[in-house]
């Protein structure tokens, strides 16, 4: 048995190496071929390293039926194709996060996403059911610019400022257990690009300003749209010595509703406001869609912005004949492309760049972990220590009480 919980250090450094742009393609090649496997988990066996796409299909169908209704497979809206093809569901963070709640009827699940969407799993899961990762590697750099040392330093220092007291955590779900551990300890919750705006209303409830982390972005973007100031929102630059208040002068961080981790999405960080004029100019009549971890700017000259199940509806209910350009990671517009031909549906980035990290799980890591299933072997177990569990449910459970 493979159990497994990276530390932040090491799973950063499995993570970090060749993350800006790992393939130029969503077309899967045999694992050996990939540029980037060298980066990934090397412990799977070399007997899947060149089987054809062909062949890891069949070999996936064949331990899936072997399995029965022990497995289920969850697969996020970025998965390439030939993953989440075998999906019994499918959605965004929160959706996946629901399930998990809800079902304990399979012995084991395996999510097809990264490493913190099977940490949530596992910690709302039942405890008999086993959550596997099918590739290691497949953590999130978003993730990994909110250590959670940086994040209880940065809390420490506010609460020498004194403004702690009256701050809530609130954490993106696309962070570590242990940050959600944190977050639950100190009364907060979790919160997904689906629910956002409602965390953020019911932490204002609670305490006059909140702690928002990894994602700067998600934050702006949803006080922004409930009427938080601009200049009421401010960023903490974690990599900033300790003393330093993140960057921000005493008045300021006083002043503020919403301080906001100095943490991104590389994925989204690439759309532009440009590649929403030049989509206008070139489709007049475009709806153009993006996902909240994009820029403020990008998203206010957008005409819609929300969850990739937002998009996925957006795109379904859309009238035949509508030209939408939209703004997230390449597998879902593609996927959305193919399942709506009576609409042109195209991404606003020209550059074909996936998710490097949700794109390491590779069809060969998927056939390895289900025939190791099949054999009674279970690889890549994700377990979330109990003592951070404890507190990490807290705060998933308050996100799912509250929406």
């Amino acid at each position: 048995m493979t159990t497994n919980v990276l530390a932040p250090a090491t799973q950063a450094a499995a993570t970090g190496a060749g993350i800006a742009c790992e393939s130029d393609s969503i077309a899967t090649v045999p694992l050996a071929e990939e540029r980037a496997f060298a980066y990934w988990q090397q412990d799977i066996p070399a007997e899947y390293w060149r089987l054809a796409p062909d062949e890891l299909t069949a070999r996936i169908r064949a331990a899936r039926r072997a399995l029965r209704t022990r497995a289920i497979i969850l697969g996020h809206h970025y998965q390439r194709e030939d993953v989440i093809a075998f999906a019994d569901e499918k959605g965004d963070s929160f959706k996946l996060a629901r399930w998990a709640a809800g079902h304990p009827e399979s012995e084991y699940i395996v999510f097809c996403g990264v490493h913190f969407m099977a940490e949530a799993a596992d910690i709302l899961s039942a405890p008999h059911q086993k959550v596997v990762l099918p590739n290691m590697a497949a953590g999130c750099s978003m993730s990994d610019m909110a250590d959670p040392d940086d994040v209880y330093s940065a809390w420490a220092e506010m609460e020498e400022i004194g403004i702690a007291q009256d701050t809530l955590p609130i954490t993106y779900i696309n962070s570590a257990a242990a940050l959600k551990a944190f977050v639950g300890a100190h009364g907060g919750a979790v919160c997904t690009s689906s629910n956002a705006r409602k965390v953020l209303e019911w932490a204002f409830g609670q305490k006059k300003r909140v702690l928002f982390f990894p994602d700067q972005h998600l934050g702006r973007n949803t006080g922004y749209a409930m009427g938080v100031p601009l200049d009421q929102m401010v960023l903490w630059g974690w990599a900033r010595p300790y003393g330093s208040m993140g960057g921000q002068t005493r008045e300021a961080l006083e002043r503020s509703r919403v301080i906001l981790w100095a943490g991104h999405c590389s994925v989204h960080q690439r759309f532009t406001p440009e590649q929403v004029a030049d989509a206008r100019r070139k489709h007049p009549g475009v709806i153009v869609v993006v996902h909240p971890e994009c820029r403020l700017e990008t998203v206010r000259a957008a005409d819609l912005n929300g969850s990739t199940e937002f998009i996925a509806r957006t795109v379904a209910e859309a009238p035949g004949g509508s030209t939408i350009a939209i703004g997230t990671e390449i597998n879902l517009v593609s996927r959305l492309a193919k399942e709506h031909p009576d609409k042109t549906v195209f991404c606003l980035d020209p550059v074909v760049c996936p998710c490097s990290t949700m794109y390491r799980v590779h069809p060969a890591y998927l056939a390895w972990t289900l025939e190791s299933l099949a054999a009674g072997r279970v690889v890549n177990q994700i377990v979330v220590p109990e003592e951070i569990a404890r507190d990490a449910r807290l705060a998933l459970d308050r996100m799912l009480a509250i929406t």
